[in-house]
């Protein structure tokens, strides 16, 4: 096992190109797919990349918000004293990988958002404090717990089809989330994952002589002109208004009164404008002044360049995928090759495979679910697993998926390549996990 993790940590290292590269070879490979398997031409398949490459601009800013505001949040001397207190419960490298790892899992599990943000942030608060620790470990067991996401109760698809007047209410109905979410089989891959993931990351430990580890100093926050005395000369009813806490104050009690009502009318239903929301007031708050909030928000802006540059190629993506068929050619494929027992296990590959290319879950579920509701149906099978299966093969193949470790790279300050070899470990094995559960649950 431990020459598998090297050899994997050996080829991402010398072979995965940077993230933006990654997501250019993958919309030549599309293109060329879109090609040979569809009636497309190639003025069709750039059609299809450019009508849809800005059809993602309200989730690219989401993700933007994510990543600025956790990385706010989590500079404040609050959140900071937090993190450190939690941090203080790992004592060596392995717990520290360890803890990390239940942290993101239980995170990821309550909002997918919340989970991606918060993992990262406590990953570099243990760094800060633990020796020795590898700190491409660490990053990517923060970044594994984010492959319970779909199991939990933020998974797109199972809430879309416990919505009443959801897309395919017509063919199957609405399906209540004890059929889903809180489902035997279900809660059974969750709980499998939960205990195996973390013993998982812990066994990835490298040896001492290649662990990399990082300079706890690199990780400080860099000290802000705010944390300098103002000249008493320079003072002027501008600089006092910046400096004051009382703007921070009322903007941020308005703020925590309609995330009181929001919760109170709407109940624990985070989505992501919410979590963005949440974290931008108690950043307010934390901050205490204007000034000191808008230099934590210049420097937490500074990590978002890949998000903003590379989901529009993602978008284009999914366009091609979507309008050219493509993406229902390789349903049917996987369809063409099941039967009643390994059904839920292929619907899981294939929802794992579209994913690469289509890496939104309700994006996926618009391509997939006329398909392989209808597979169901013909087999008998169960429409609520079938969606579950797709939701599971979308949060899968994430572990690869460099669209997503993106906002979590941005935290840490790693490239792609830096984890992608623990991650493929990762991906092998839950792949196994979620397969079983698939077949014989």
């Amino acid at each position: 096992m431990k020459v598998l993790i090297n050899f994997s940590n050996r080829l991402m290292q010398r072979y995965l190109p940077d993230p933006y590269l990654f997501v250019v070879l993958l919309s030549l490979v599309v293109f060329i797919l879109g090609l040979i398997f569809t009636k497309s031409s190639p003025i069709d398949m750039i059609q299809f990349w450019g009508d849809g490459f800005w059809g993602l601009l309200e989730f690219s800013m989401q993700m933007v918000l994510v990543l600025v505001t956790g990385h706010v949040l989590a500079s404040s001397p609050v959140f900071k004293k937090l993190l450190g207190g939690l941090a203080s419960t790992a004592k060596s490298p392995g717990s520290a990988i360890i803890i990390v790892t239940v942290v993101s899992v239980i995170a990821s599990w309550i909002n997918w958002g919340f989970g991606l943000v918060i993992g990262a942030l406590f990953a570099k608060e243990l760094a800060k404090r633990i020796a020795n620790v590898d700190y491409r470990l660490l990053i990517a067991s923060a970044y594994s717990g984010f492959l319970v996401w779909h199991g939990g109760i933020s998974g797109s698809i199972p809430l879309s089809i416990a919505t009443a007047k959801h897309p395919f209410e017509d063919k199957i109905g609405v399906i209540p989330t004890s059929e889903t979410i809180f489902s035997t089989y279900n809660i059974a891959i969750v709980v499998a994952l939960f205990i195996i993931l973390p013993l998982l990351n812990r066994f990835m430990m490298p040896s001492k002589d290649q662990t990399i580890t990082v300079d706890p100093a690199i990780l400080q926050e860099g000290t802000s002109l705010h944390a300098a005395a103002l000249d008493k000369e320079s003072i002027t009813p501008a600089t006092r208004l910046e400096n004051s806490f009382i703007t921070s104050l009322i903007i941020g009690i308005l703020g925590l009164i309609f995330i009181a009502y929001y919760f109170v009318n709407n109940g624990f239903n985070l989505n992501l404008n919410i979590v963005n929301f949440t974290f931008l007031f108690l950043g307010i708050l934390f901050h205490w002044t204007p000034k000191r909030f808008l230099d934590a928000v210049a420097d937490a802006v500074k990590g978002a360049a890949g998000i903003i540059i590379q989901f529009p190629f993602y978008a284009g993506i999914m366009g091609m995928m979507t309008v050219s068929g493509l993406a229902a050619v390789m349903s049917e494929w996987f369809i063409s090759i099941s039967n009643d027992f390994t059904f839920y296990c292929f619907a899981f590959l294939s929802g794992g495979l579209v994913n690469f290319f289509v890496p939104s879950g309700g994006g996926q579920w618009a391509v997939q679910a006329p398909i392989m509701l209808d597979a169901a149906q013909a087999m008998g099978a169960s429409t609520a697993k079938t969606a579950m299966a797709i939701a599971w093969g979308d949060a899968w193949t994430n572990m690869i998926q460099p669209f997503w470790a993106l906002p979590a790279l941005a935290i840490a300050g790693l490239k792609a390549k830096d984890i992608m070899g623990f991650c493929v470990i990762v991906l092998i094995v839950s792949g196994i996990i979620i397969s079983l559960g698939m077949l014989f649950l």
